[in-house]
């Protein structure tokens, strides 16, 4: 994620800011063995966002709104200015600490490709039990879900999914049961710490996970913040809301160009790119534009 990003002094300067913060090398994240733990991926998430963001920025542009997919919720609060970047380094380093100390093993994420929210939604209903706990996680395109719970629980989904005609259903190389009421007790405490931190009104909306809607307060911000973890996140509603507000240009920051393609399948009349630095020259281009 980090060995990656575009050689830029904008880039350089907020790893080196991250660092500062952590009291270590950020760079020391970006590895196979550190990437095991999802503190690592986590915080080197937020950098490799929050660094592509100001780069862009430096380059002159400006985005009409943010929205970030979980932990990148934090990378756009801070590229609008709602959130200190030492700030979210503690909070993204508390939530992932938090998130590996409560559920270690037995627990993480699936999807299922195929199949429409109301169609999960029974599979889901229908499996619960105290034991092994499931739920809707986040709704990444109408037919494009992503459930959260024990994996035993979530076997069962998957199996009921592939019966009823999902052209996917299967298990995430993630080791945590995000977006979902397993992990109120880390909503909380982010919560708390949030309160008291020195928030202010993001620089342009800020595009909330748990409702998808145009957040202009910092305290808006900071619920949605400490909330995500908790609830699931209705990233095509967030894409929706974006084009509404007048986006028709959509930028992925790194890694990888799993939300670029999301938003070129599903939202009609937008263009979106993933930056790297193949694409850094045409989003200069943009910029000059």
């Amino acid at each position: 994620m980090l060995h990656a990003l575009v050689n830029h002094p904008a880039v350089c300067e907020t790893l080196a800011e991250i660092s500062e913060a952590l009291k270590s090398d950020i760079r020391t994240s970006d590895s196979p063995e550190a990437l095991k733990s999802t503190v690592p991926v986590q915080l080197a998430l937020l950098a490799a966002g929050v660094a592509t963001a100001r780069m862009l920025l430096r380059n002159g542009l400006e985005p009409t709104a943010v929205a970030g997919l979980s932990v990148g919720a934090f990378s756009a609060a801070v590229a609008v200015e709602a959130v200190s970047l030492a700030d979210a380094v503690t909070l993204v380093r508390s939530r992932a600490e938090q998130m590996e100390q409560l559920y270690p093993v037995g627990y993480g994420l699936a999807a299922i490709v195929g199949l429409s929210e109301k169609q999960v939604s029974r599979l889901v209903e229908s499996t619960f039990t105290n034991e092994n706990p499931v739920f809707i996680g986040n709704i990444n395109a109408p037919r494009q879900i992503v459930i959260a719970g024990s994996i035993e629980g979530m076997k069962t989904v998957l199996d009921a999914a592939r019966t009823q005609g999902a052209r996917k259903a299967e298990m995430l190389d993630v080791s945590v049961p995000s977006h979902c009421p397993l992990l109120q007790p880390v909503a909380d405490s982010l919560r708390a710490q949030l309160g008291s931190m020195s928030l202010s009104d993001p620089k342009v909306p800020y595009i909330a996970n748990v409702n998808a809607r145009a957040v202009r307060t910092a305290q808006g911000v900071a619920s949605d913040l400490a909330d995500n973890i908790a609830h699931g996140v209705r990233w095509h509603d967030a894409t929706t809301v974006a084009q509404e507000l007048g986006c028709d240009l959509f930028l992925e920051m790194p890694p990888g160009h799993t939300l670029s393609d999301l938003a070129c399948d599903n939202i009609p009349n937008i263009s979106a790119y993933s930056v790297t630095g193949d694409t850094f020259g045409r989003m200069l281009k943009l910029a000059a534009s």
